[in-house]
């Protein structure tokens, strides 16, 4: 830095500034975004979060949990169950000031039911006919062009990307289900991109047969999806790998009724959990000589967590009620979300302690045994008028 300059010159220059807020932890730097306009400008542009968050580890702001109940989506008209007029198609168990505020403005019943979500980005809409984007930060909401291919059953991902350049951009990925007597070794998809601003369809071939799993709960990292397939098995594609091809790999454990959950752990690694009434365990997807193999990250018996955790299980009578695994944390390895009745809790894998999450919302009314219970994170990143849903990102 040339001795010329004065202070004010240094702190109204870019790329000088720039450099300095690099310096400061997430917890300092949110804080100066109160200084000026400028200073907003330069926390919030796409160049300053990518080449922040590369340095820094991004945290996420739990917003609430979105219970979906995947009998009233897809299927044929005569099978689908009748959702109850009093039952909201996309509740929200807020656990957040902005989750209250979402919940009380009633935009959730107007978007159809929840698909998916990423950097805090909603994916969702009625199958076949609208599939939406919205973003609770600036209630900007985006509708999806109408799809080329009809699937009848589909498993679905958003996938967001973060260019340092260009900002945000997205893909909106369709992967047909067929049945497992097929003995298909292709599989059909779709993928919006707000690049394009069209639909590409694509045949993949996988080495066996492979069948996806219609409706279920599936990851991104990375631009690489995965999606639950049949036969105990997850399906893998990259969405950048030019070969059009999907893998598939066995699951390390999986029983019929039992609780499954993919996610992603703090290395980037996919993470996958299991549990049925009495055992939970988590699994990591790690290459080792160039082959992607499972190792077990962590097994615990549920009535021994309760014993380490005697006040929190005296208070909501855990002995007579099942738990089970709920959802990873985003990005996290050390912490994953429980369930026992309709008590949501955060179990610490490093201190075995239990906490309860306080949520607001009518929990208690809905069978948790037929619907899937998923975290909504958004990212812990200040923003300005910026946002994924601009028409400069679209």
């Amino acid at each position: 830095m040339s001795s010329n300059l004065s202070v004010h010159e240094v702190f109204n220059t870019f790329d000088t500034l720039s450099e300095i807020l690099l310096l400061l932890p997430p917890e300092e730097t949110y804080k100066l975004i109160l200084v000026s306009k400028r200073w907003l400008q330069i926390i919030s542009s796409p160049f300053f979060r990518h080449s922040y968050l590369a340095r820094w580890k991004p945290t996420f702001h739990l917003i609430g949990f979105f219970i979906c109940n995947t009998s009233y989506v897809g299927k044929q008209h005569v099978e689908r169950v009748r959702r109850p007029r009093s039952e909201s198609s996309m509740p929200l168990l807020s656990t957040s000031s902005l989750g209250d505020e979402v919940e009380a403005s009633g935009v959730l019943k107007k978007l159809g039911y929840y698909i998916d979500s990423s950097n805090g980005v909603l994916l969702c809409g009625r199958h076949p006919k609208a599939y939406y984007l919205w973003d609770p930060r600036t209630r900007k909401q985006l509708k999806i062009p109408r799809h080329r291919v009809h699937f009848e059953e589909v498993v679905m991902s958003l996938i967001t990307e973060d260019c340092p350049v260009q900002g945000f951009s997205y893909k909106v990925v369709r992967g047909e289900c067929v049945s497992y007597a097929a003995h298909c070794t292709k599989v059909r998809v779709e993928t919006y991109s707000s690049k394009t601003t069209t639909w590409s369809y694509s045949e993949l071939t996988c080495g066996e047969a492979v069948s996806l799993t219609p409706w279920t709960a599936g990851r991104v990292i990375g631009g690489v999806v995965y999606w639950y397939a049949t036969g105990g098995k997850v399906a893998i594609y990259d969405t950048n790998d030019e070969e059009k091809r999907i893998d598939v790999i066995k699951l390390p454990k999986t029983f019929n009724y039992d609780e499954q959950v993919l996610g992603e752990s703090s290395d980037g690694c996919l993470q996958y959990g299991w549990s049925n009434k009495s055992v939970m365990e988590i699994w990591k997807l790690e290459k080792v000589s160039d082959v992607l193999e499972w190792t077990i990250q962590f097994k615990l018996n549920f009535k021994a967590m309760w014993r380490i955790n005697p006040v929190v299980s005296a208070r909501f009578s855990t002995r007579t009620k099942e738990t089970q695994l709920l959802a990873f944390f985003n990005q996290n390895s050390d912490s994953v979300f429980i369930r026992c009745d309709s008590h949501i809790f955060v179990f610490d894998t490093k201190t075995q302690r239990v906490e309860e999450v306080q949520y607001q919302g009518r929990g208690s009314s809905f069978v948790w045994d037929y619907c899937k219970v998923l975290p909504y994170f958004q990212l812990s990143w200040p923003s300005s008028s910026s946002s994924l849903l601009e028409e400069g990102n679209m």
